[in-house]
């Protein structure tokens, strides 16, 4: 198994190939249907897609998380 000091990195590998591969599975049925050539079509997607999530997910992750911290009301 990893490290703990690659959470992050695992975290991000993990959610990225999660995120894309439903989106991208969904975006491409929705705009060609299952038509002769829909995995061809969903893998060049997907290939496209994952290194620009990957990306934002380990960029802006942290990010997002402080403002939802934020964002959500502390109890006193």
């Amino acid at each position: 198994m990893f490290s703990p000091r690659h959470q992050k990195l695992v975290f991000t590998f993990l959610m990225s190939v999660y995120m894309v591969t439903i989106m991208t599975f969904v975006i491409t049925l929705v705009n060609t249907g299952l038509a002769d050539g829909f995995l061809v079509r969903w893998l060049k997607a997907f290939v496209i897609a994952w290194p620009v999530a990957f990306i934002l997910i380990l960029v802006g992750g942290p990010r997002i998380q402080k403002l939802a911290g934020k964002l959500i009301r502390q109890d006193s």
